[in-house]
């Protein structure tokens, strides 16, 4: 690798370090915000430990897939599935800043991470299914293990990501086991108000 590439590679790295620092709306264990570094890495973890549930699936496209995801949130942030409304385009706006957040990598790898990331927007390969549906049940997973506020809306959680969660037999089993312990959360935080 020459000189230059090391330091465009560097230049972007240091630029992706951002994702430690973006915020989602889900919080940790501990209560404090779940950044969108830490839920790529659990996304990244859960494809490794559910891969053998998933035939004929290429485990290392499936991580890259996961790995991208979210990086274009680096520079605009993560907007909530809950105030997301039909008139904004996340999607567009998470590819623009991808367009960005890569301009110092080489051609070569700046797209390889584009094509991987429109691969997972679009669903186009089986591991990008996965990927989608593994999204949204860390999600879920984390607002159900998370120290959420008193006003958490778990009830959301019932019906988000549902056509991503349906589209693998496995999928749909986290599914049930994670909607039994939402609607059990959903049930104790009505009690407590």
């Amino acid at each position: 690798m020459s000189a230059d590439r090391i330091q465009g590679a560097l230049a972007f790295l240091r630029e992706a370090e951002r994702l430690k620092s973006t915020l989602r709306s889900g919080f940790t264990s501990g209560g404090r915000p779940e950044s969108t570094a830490e839920h790529s890495w659990r996304l990244c973890l859960m494809a490794l430990v559910f891969a053998d549930e998933f035939e004929n699936i290429d485990l290392l496209r499936l991580i890259k897939l996961c790995i991208v995801h979210d990086l274009g949130e680096a520079l605009s942030g993560d907007i909530p599935a809950i105030y997301q409304t039909g008139d904004m385009n996340k999607s567009a706006q998470e590819r623009a800043d991808l367009e960005v957040l890569t301009q110092a990598l080489d051609a070569k790898k700046r797209a390889e991470i584009i094509e991987l990331w429109e691969e997972y927007e679009t669903a186009a390969s089986p591991e990008a299914v996965l990927a989608k549906g593994l999204d949204k049940l860390e999600t879920i997973l984390q607002h159900v293990q998370g120290k959420n506020p008193q006003d958490f809306d778990y009830a959301f959680n019932l019906g988000y990501g549902q056509k991503q969660t349906s589209a693998h037999p496995f999928l749909a089993t986290l599914r049930a086991i994670l909607d039994e312990e939402t609607q059990a959360q959903a049930d104790a935080a009505k009690g407590k108000r």
